[in-house]
């Protein structure tokens, strides 16, 4: 179950010449594989381009009535494999992924990928996820592409021009025997636009058929001598036959009049805030129209020395426009320029932030220092340029600074990770701070207040591996936590495996809620949803259990939180050797609600009897101690101020976000810590016996309650 489903935009897919298409650039991007003749597609899930998969597998009858075979793939490195089919045959192939993290994972069939060399073209959409709005390490894809030599293509942010580059990349892999690399930035992804459309293309050899007439070339299979041989040969042949190949067919763009003093020469991804940008100093319209000539790197790897060269002739000064560090394409630039002996001075990080996301504002300083510096009459009647920092430095905004908490990110509502945590919380406690190996996934957020738990993440299903030297006999032993996603990823070998083979001493936290949540929210081996396309149901105790696993314990309710403590400190304490893997499972409250709401929305508007848990606290029970919100950190759970006069303190109550889960409630009865939380049974549509004992209840109720009044004693004001 994906987090979005993609079920009727994929219509938009059969779209043939004639037709505009209007939409997402992620369906965009799948529309250009289809019509560019893609045999196979394959890929693993992450942002930015999760939804690129989910498009994929909710176009399944598109791609079927084309004979186009699509994976969803275990891992990037599964994916980045599948590209061997293009290396002996002429069919085009594509694989998707999460950048750098998804390019790091499938280095090693990359690296045997790009040295052997394609025959059919083979494309890798890289999600580039660079800048604040990242979830990950800042690095970018381009180092790789330079390392393995594979073509770098960095895309305007416009439908036409991605769509076109899709079907010029598989061209230029082809011309040139390398497979290509498309970058799209994660505002890329979800951008919305148009652009005219053509018939989708039937692959001319389909895998099948390639599969029944098997090819082989020693020469493309990296084995010395073949391996020596592919080093001289991406130099010699695949080289020029790209850089012909780009100027040929005009990949890059030139923007803006042919004359001026200055010039800016930026990578495909940047134009729009760069138009942007120019827009604020009156040098450029909404549309492009730009006073200052662009030249804009669709590709950016191999570099187009004569067309720079070019650009750059006669000019005082360019800006070299460079998202991210280090300056791969400004030290180009000045090694270009340099050797032909051309005086233009080159700008770049000198003006511009060395490092992170170049917005609209960072790009609107550099360019006016830039032009200031270099070009000033380009400034003459400038409008006012937009300027933040004088509200950012308002008194009061700084004051707030101080008295504002900070909101870091956290589990969702409900979430059944949370109770794990609280649990772990609990044990510490008792037993004692442990060192704790943290993974990358939605319990990642458990480093995070109010638990405060974790020392390292070293990757996607790498906690177990990387708990790895603590492996020895020790007065405590280390915790190593990582989800089912991350554990089908890479974890049951790296991890498990690992973990069984040397007799790892420690104790080996499975998250199980039944999908790939924190890419959202898809199937994976041991989702418990029946799916038609996918093999699930697949138990991650058996897999543990196969790989040699002898201490093993399911706690298949993670809000028990009280069980869940238990397991945690018998497997700390177990005089029992080898692994202690705990495997703790409930269904990801995001995906339930997303799936049972429809359903109990449906049965109310139908009038069928449905009944709602909801929690709350008791207003008069409630000492306002709040150890119930240390403990479980629920968005849900809040505080409130009551009108006594004589209690001072704000008590817990819990807002209308809540789900119903109840962790709060067993956290508070595990640690005892008071009887305040209630459950009551919200009933739609109720049966006449229930609505006649409704009646009854609260006749009762408020009988009692003016016999109360009435008892009270008055007090006379003299």
């Amino acid at each position: 179950m994906a987090e979005r489903s993609f079920a009727r935009e994929v219509e938009h897919l059969r779209l043939g010449a004639g037709d505009v298409f209007s939409g997402e650039a992620i369906l965009a991007i799948t529309k250009g594989l289809l019509q560019s003749g893609v045999a196979y597609v394959g890929g693993y899930q992450g942002s930015p381009i999760s939804h690129l998969i989910d498009v994929l597998a909710d176009a399944k009858d598109v791609l079927d009535e084309l004979g186009v075979n699509f994976q969803s793939s275990a891992n990037e490195s599964t994916a980045a494999a599948m590209l061997s089919a293009s290396v002996m045959y002429p069919v085009r192939g594509a694989v998707a992924w999460k950048s750098t993290v998804g390019t790091n994972v499938a280095s090693d069939a990359l690296s045997n990928l790009a040295s052997g060399g394609v025959t059919g073209g083979a494309m890798v959409i890289v999600g580039e996820d660079y800048g604040e709005g990242s979830s990950i390490m800042q690095e970018r894809s381009h180092a790789f592409a330079m390392k393995s030599q594979m073509w770098l293509l960095d895309p305007r942010p416009d439908h036409a021009c991605i769509v076109d580059l899709i079907e010029k990349g598989f061209q230029l892999s082809e011309a040139s025997n390398t497979p290509v690399m498309l970058q799209v930035r994660v505002r890329t992804c979800h951008m919305h636009g148009s652009f005219p459309c053509k018939d989708n293309v039937p692959p001319p050899l389909t895998v099948a058929q390639a599969q029944s007439n098997p090819k082989r070339d020693l020469g493309r299979i990296v084995l010395p001598p073949a391996a020596y041989e592919h080093e001289r040969e991406k130099i010699a042949q695949r080289l020029p036959a790209a850089i012909d190949f780009v100027r040929e067919h005009r990949l890059n763009e030139w923007f803006g009049p042919q004359e001026a003093p200055v010039g800016l020469i930026l990578q495909g991804g940047m134009y729009n805030n760069v138009i942007r940008a120019l827009q604020y100093l009156g040098l450029s319209d909404a549309y492009g129209n730009t006073q200052i000539p662009l030249y804009v790197m669709n590709v950016t790897y191999p570099m187009i020395d004569t067309e720079v060269a070019a650009f750059a002739e006669g000019k005082d000064a360019v800006l070299m426009i460079e998202e991210g560090q280090p300056e791969y394409l400004e030290q180009a630039l000045h090694t270009v320029l340099g050797r032909r002996g051309i005086a233009t001075r080159v700008r770049g990080k000198d003006v511009l932030p060395m490092a992170g996301d170049y917005t609209a504002q960072a790009l609107l300083t550099g360019l006016q220092r830039f032009l200031e510096e270099s070009a000033p009459r380009f400034l003459g009647n400038r409008p006012p340029v937009p300027d933040a920092a004088p509200v950012l430095a308002h008194p009061v905004v700084e004051k707030l600074k101080e008295v504002v908490p900070s909101r870091p990110p956290g589990l969702c509502t409900g979430c059944p990770e949370r109770p794990i945590f609280a649990a772990m919380k609990m044990v510490e406690q008792d037993l004692g701070a442990h060192h704790i190996a943290a993974d990358i996934g939605c319990h990642l957020f458990s480093i995070l207040p109010p638990f405060n738990l974790g020392n390292t993440t070293m990757g996607y299903g790498l906690g177990p591996a990387s708990a790895a030297a603590f492996g020895g006999k020790a007065e405590k032993r280390s915790i190593a936590v990582m989800g089912d996603g991350g554990f089908w990823h890479n974890g049951l070998t790296s991890g498990i495996g690992n973990a069984v083979y040397n007799k790892h001493d420690g104790v080996f936290l499975i998250v199980d809620n039944f999908y790939s949540s924190a890419t959202g929210g898809q199937d994976i081996l041991s989702s418990r949803a029946q799916n038609k396309d996918r093999a699930t149901n697949n138990p991650i105790i058996d897999a543990v259990k196969g790989m040699g696993a002898k201490w093993v314990r399911e706690v298949d309710r993670t809000y028990d939180v009280a069980r869940m403590r238990d397991t945690l400190k018998e497997a700390l304490t177990t005089e029992a050797e080898g692994p202690k893997i705990i495997i703790a499972s409930s269904e990801c409250m995001l995906n339930k609600q997303r799936r049972l709401k429809p359903l109990v929305a449906r049965k109310i508007k139908n009038g069928e009897r449905v009944v709602k848990e909801r929690f709350g606290v008791d207003e008069d029970v409630c000492t306002g101690d709040h150890a119930c919100i240390r403990l479980s950190g629920c968005p849900s759970l809040s505080v409130k101020q009551l009108d006594d006069p004589l209690r001072d303190d704000p008590v817990a109550a819990i807002d209308n976000s809540c789900v119903g889960c109840g962790n709060c409630g067993e956290v508070s009865e595990a640690v005892a810590l008071c009887p305040s939380f209630y459950r009551a049974d919200v009933v739609h549509n109720p049966t006449r016996w229930e609505r006649t004992t409704n009646r009854w209840r609260m006749a009762a109720i408020r009988f009692l309650q003016r016999r109360r009044t009435m008892r009270r004693p008055l007090m006379e004001m003299a």
